[in-house]
């Protein structure tokens, strides 16, 4: 380094330590200057040293590892007033944990978002299509306990559903599912969600009983389906819905209720998603 680099960067000494005019500070920290003075008002990162004659600010070597936190923390997301606890060591472990939590729902949905552009961009839906098969059945009637749920997604899905079943099984001790076992959801409108939920949940039993808030009984007549299987993760069960409603309209079949969307396997008995097992009922006339 120069000898008129060194006495532009290390401008004036204080007490022994190097001290830093804004100007070089800004280049150093590769903050502007608007922003130094920012911090400065707030109270994030105040001069070590400010002239009483002319006001200059001087930082010091010190603080150039303190702006860098700071930098890193902003990219992390965090805003300046979690900075400023971050940096003064308030609730670190708690804002750090909410972070996480809260990139890692980003990065799900920067991956579901991701999934749909390469979809998109193969333009493969016809090679897609051939996974599926459809087949013509009729549904098992019966006596169905039904709620109605408002639910944030797939993964509350699977603790509300087996929390009503244990409720019901404790008001209920002799009840038993129906044969076949069938139960089934349908999203409520007819407009397929997997974010914010509005769904309708039906289980066939062998007997009326004891219900809890919010559930009720419904007689359920056999009704004629179209059927769809699908394997794999729900995210991508828009594809199925797709195929089916298209094999529907292909085959001159009129659409009568919603879709049923019935769980055969799951997160209960599967450990991979890939190997997810869902049937796509859409009853038809």
């Amino acid at each position: 380094m120069t000898l008129r680099l060194r006495e532009a960067l290390f401008c004036s000494h204080k007490g022994g330590i190097n001290m830093f005019r804004i100007g070089d500070f800004s280049k150093l920290s590769k903050t502007s200057i608007k922003t130094l003075r920012y911090y400065d008002e707030i109270g994030l990162l105040r001069p070590e040293y400010v002239d009483s004659e002319n006001g200059y600010r001087f930082y010091t070597t010190e603080q150039l590892l303190k702006i860098h936190k700071i930098h890193s923390f902003k990219q992390l997301g965090f805003g300046i007033k979690e900075i400023q606890d971050l940096i003064n060591g308030v609730n670190v472990d708690n804002l750090l944990e909410q972070r996480k939590t809260e990139l890692i729902e980003e990065q799900r949905e920067l991956e579901k978002q991701l999934s749909k552009v390469k979809f998109l961009m193969s333009n493969k839906q016809e090679v897609q299509f051939m996974n599926y098969e459809a087949t013509i059945k009729y549904t098992p009637a019966g006596i169905a306990y039904t709620k109605r749920m408002n639910l944030s997604g797939y993964e509350e899905y699977f603790k509300a559903i087996p929390a009503l079943g244990i409720q019901m099984k404790e008001l209920n001790p002799n009840m038993k599912c129906g044969s076949p076992e069938y139960c089934f959801i349908v999203h409520v409108g007819g407009e397929y969600k997997d974010t914010d939920m509005d769904i309708q949940f039906y289980e066939i039993v062998d007997k009326e009983g004891k219900a809890p808030d919010g559930v009720k009984y419904e007689k359920l007549e056999s009704c004629k389906v179209i059927s769809v299987m699908h394997k794999g993760k729900y995210q991508d069960l828009g594809l199925a819905y797709a195929f089916a409603l298209k094999w529907t309209e292909s085959n001159g079949y009129k659409v009568i209720g919603n879709i049923r969307e019935n769980y055969i396997d799951g997160i209960w008995n599967k450990a991979s998603e890939d190997d997810w097992l869902t049937e796509i009922q859409v009853p038809i006339e």
